[in-house]
């Protein structure tokens, strides 16, 4: 039986008041259980000062953590982002005391992720006879940045994994300081070209050739290095560290020809050189960037592809003509996000023009604005669709990563598509064979929320779940409002949920525990301008994830277009640690890392709220809990 919360609210007084019934002995989140239907018991309160109160930066179990000292930098000294988080708002160093029960239950169910170590990039997605493949950036020694090798594995629907023999290890003088982030080109007669970066004996940047000894192996479990390896070195004029990540290559004009792209830098210009070959062994240096944006520095795991604003399903690489968009994305090196541009590709001229200047790659819009990064697409045969892969990386000290055994995930893949409604925008969502998982029927409810309201809605483990919600905002209430309200409202300054304004917050609070001590709260917030214009925001705010000190506690989100007879959606895939959340049908999306203190081992629980001052809001929710996916290691005997 669930927890019970009897709220006596007071006007007079600032807080609500709760008291708990005690909970059954749970029985374990790993067992896939079906969901309980029904919404449990409502109870309201004042959400900013009683739900979600003011973060104090400190702990409230100091007294069981130690200090410890700033950790050293990874990566940068080689020419790679710092592969090691530091907590800039909170930077007390402290360490929390965390149990190994707290420390498993972080491991996600479902999400792709080594059986242990260090994982982050992406590298050479790809489908091949019946396998999806994918390779990682991976350290098979411990759970922190470095040794980087080729992990490989390799799935049916992108969902079960099987763990396959590494695919490279760093073992030539030209990447014995990393095999590092690479893409894969499939030629018309099947051949595969695996162009990658290694670090080479003297840390310079070179680009090198890979491919498999066995074409009719589905599992591809052999690779050679070219013997006549680096193909690529730094040009004249780039820095030996600034020279990195080349891009899956394209057709170009002339009968034989493939370019490819790779991120760079001059100052603080982020560039995509663009060279072009015949054979990938050989390769000539184009006089013009593919593109440059100032201010934006050193581009990595720079992405190219189309995109079709008039079809809905996906585009190979080397696709154009009418009826088409292109996107260049580029991994910023300066803030660690990833940023992209829809425009214009001439082929002739091998320039990519963005259709709004404003939204120029690294200075407009993000594919999330959460915790990802380096991301890669591939185009999938198979279905027709152009798939996308993220690293989710940790934000807590790198002791806890290493008392846990393991670092970083890869985000659930997702498909990538052309929003025609806006124009400016991509879709991304989860690819379709996530919903395998889902246990059963969901529970499908409608909530009539008032003004600082918080309904517990009742699921047997809230760890491992797929959450549909629509919110109908009272068009009265909004068109009443003449005021403006929270003009230039930000979600990353706007203090979080605990912020109220006439017309927001309101949305879902995932991993939530019993007492409220650990939530993490999904939300819209419309704000008005001085020009009566309504704008909506989608936020995700850690502040309160977690009890413990050193772990990342701001607030993400962005501006997302609400179109006229749209209502306000989100989908919300929660997995243990792992929040993705996905607002207007992909329009902004958002990847949640937390560390919860309270909110484990079956105390998870699930809210929807809101805490407007000014209106009610109606929601309307569909819940699934996800069984977890096999991820295991490939019979040695089948191999």
């Amino acid at each position: 039986m669930a927890t019970q919360y009897h709220s006596s609210y007071d006007p007079e007084n600032s807080a609500s008041h709760y008291t708990f019934l005690p909970d059954q002995p749970d029985s374990g989140h790993r067992k896939s259980l079906k969901i309980i239907s029904g919404i449990f018991l409502s109870s309201f309160l004042l959400l900013s000062v009683a739900f979600f109160p003011i973060l104090n930066n400190q702990s409230p179990d100091l007294q069981s953590n130690s200090r410890s000292p700033a950790p050293p930098s990874r990566g940068v000294s080689q020419g790679v982002s710092d592969k090691t988080f530091r907590d800039v708002v909170n930077a007390s160093h402290v360490s929390y005391a965390w149990s190994n029960a707290m420390l498993s239950w972080q491991r996600t169910a479902y999400h792709f992720q080594p059986q242990k170590n260090w994982m982050n990039d992406p590298n050479g997605p790809l489908y091949h006879k019946g396998w999806y493949h994918l390779f990682y950036q991976y350290n098979p020694d411990s759970a922190i940045w470095g040794n980087i090798t080729w992990g490989h594995a390799v799935s049916k629907d992108l969902i079960h994994w099987l763990y396959l023999p590494f695919a490279m290890v760093p073992d030539q003088w030209y990447d014995i300081n990393g095999v590092w982030t690479g893409s894969a080109t499939i030629l018309p007669d099947g051949q595969i070209m695996m162009l990658y970066t290694g670090d080479t004996d003297d840390y310079v940047q070179v680009q090198n050739l890979a491919y498999p000894t066995n074409l009719s192996d589905p599992l591809l479990l052999d690779w050679v290095k070219y013997k006549g390896n680096p193909v690529l070195v730094p040009p004249p004029g780039i820095g030996v560290k600034d020279f990195r990540d080349p891009t899956t290559a394209w057709t170009g004009p002339q009968n034989g020809q493939w370019l490819l792209t790779i991120g760079s830098k001059i100052g603080k210009t982020g560039i995509a050189l663009v060279y072009e070959t015949s054979n990938f062994t050989s390769f000539k240096l184009l006089d013009e960037v593919l593109h440059a944006v100032p201010g934006t520095g050193m581009w990595e795991c720079v992405d190219f592809y189309p995109v079709s604003t008039e079809k809905t399903n996906g585009l190979d690489t080397s696709y154009n003509g009418p009826g088409v968009k292109h996107v260049l994305k580029a991994s910023l090196d300066d803030n660690k996000q990833d940023h992209y541009a829809i425009g214009t590709y001439d082929l002739t001229k091998n320039k990519c023009t963005p259709d709004n200047p404003e939204l120029d790659c690294g200075i407009g819009l993000k594919l999330d604005y959460g915790k990802y990064y380096a991301s890669k697409t591939f185009y999938d045969p198979k279905k027709q669709r152009r798939v996308l892969w993220g690293w989710i990386g940790e934000t807590d000290s790198e002791s806890a990563d290493l008392q846990k055994g393991w670092a970083s995930v890869q985000s659930i893949p997702r498909t990538v598509l052309y929003d025609k409604k806006t124009g400016t925008h991509l879709l991304q969502w989860p690819v379709e064979e996530i919903e395998s998982l889902r246990g059963g029927d969901p529970i499908v409810k409608q909530v009539n929320l008032q003004p600082g309201s918080i309904e517990l809605l009742h699921v047997d483990s809230a760890a491992e779940l797929d959450i549909e919600a629509s919110f109908e905002v009272d068009k009265v209430a909004l068109q009443g409002i003449i005021e403006a309200d929270h003009v230039g409202f930000s979600c990353s300054t706007s203090g979080g949920a605990a912020s109220r304004g006439i017309l927001g917050p309101f949305g879902v609070v995932v991993i939530a525990d019993q007492k409220l001590s650990d939530v993490t709260p999904v939300y819209f917030y419309i704000s008005k301008g001085a020009d009566g214009r309504a704008e909506t925001h989608f936020c995700a705010d850690q502040t309160r994830s977690s009890e413990a000190p050193g772990v990342a506690k701001q607030v993400y989100g962005s501006s997302v277009p609400v179109l006229d007879g749209e209502k306000h959606s989100m989908r919300l895939l929660v997995d243990h640690s792992i929040v993705e959340s996905f607002a207007q049908g992909g329009r902004t999306v958002i990847t949640s890392r937390i560390y919860p203190t309270k909110a484990v081992n079956g105390a998870a629980r699930l809210f929807v709220f809101n805490n407007r001052t000014g209106a009610s809001v109606t929601a309307s929710v569909k819940i699934w809990s996800l069984e977890s996916a096999n991820i295991r290691s490939f019979p040695l005997q089948d191999l």
